[in-house]
């Protein structure tokens, strides 16, 4: 009989303690590999670097997951549909970076339709201000009119971009949001854009699912490489703001 797999606990008190392999987690549910720890920058940047990120609701342990398979997507690999495309060339909008990270943040914490709650607690939306205060953590904004209509955040480690959530107020702003991002990360020549697991949507845009091996093989020389510290600002011709934008 196959021995059963365990899952490892992670000491809160030792933000250096290092992880299991991915190769370990389990396979029901997808890609759980340890519980416990802390969000700390020092563990966090340790488990984005070995492919193994947290998602936990509010009121659970902090749970680490390395699903297999991985969904990514490749800088110059996003899909623009007709709807997307029309979107882009009429530019009723402007995108950011890095200008409104709290309120990023906090509108991809807002409650989905269909659920309860959300995954993205206070605990966890620290934890990722901390990140961007350090320069690890980044933010797509799209404006309308003066006011913030959708984007994206997620941590940025050597040339690897590791998505985490996204949020839309108006049609196709999410959408808009990862357009230029990709188009920016191509840009400055990143490797891998982590998606963690695939959805129709992420598929329609392109993403695709590879095995856990390959995504760390991906993952692995990416995050040793030089990559874009501290505040990002678009240096291609993204849609500039036309009127003063609040802060």
């Amino acid at each position: 009989m196959d021995n059963p797999i365990r899952l490892h606990w992670l000491d809160p008190r030792d933000p250096h303690q290092n992880f299991p392999s991915p190769h370990l987690a389990m396979r029901d549910p997808n890609g759980l590999l340890a519980i416990g720890g802390d969000l700390s920058v020092t563990r966090l940047i340790r488990a984005y670097s070995q492919g193994i990120f947290p998602w936990y609701n509010p009121d659970e342990p902090i749970l680490w997951w390395s699903p297999d398979p991985r969904a990514v997507l490749m800088p110059g690999g996003m899909k623009v549909s007709r709807s997307l495309g029309k979107a882009l060339r009429r530019g009723h909008y402007a995108v950011t970076l890095d200008m409104a990270y709290r309120d990023v943040l906090d509108a991809c914490a807002g409650p989905r339709l269909r659920s309860r709650g959300t995954w993205l607690g206070s605990d966890m939306r620290q934890a990722y201000q901390e990140l961007y205060r350090r320069g690890y953590s980044h933010t797509v904004e799209v404006w309308n009119e003066g006011q913030l209509v959708g984007g994206l955040y997620g941590v940025a480690l050597g040339k690897a971009f590791f998505g985490e959530s996204m949020f839309s107020h108006m049609t196709d702003a999410s959408k808009i949001a990862l357009y230029w991002l990709c188009e920016q990360l191509q840009a400055w020549g990143y490797e891998v854009l982590d998606c963690q697991v695939a959805s129709d949507h992420l598929r329609s845009l392109g993403a695709i699912d590879v095995t856990r091996e390959r995504f760390l093989n991906l993952l692995r020389p990416a995050v040793v490489r030089p990559g874009r510290t501290g505040t990002w600002h678009f240096d291609i011709a993204a849609p500039a703001p036309r009127v003063h934008l609040p802060r």
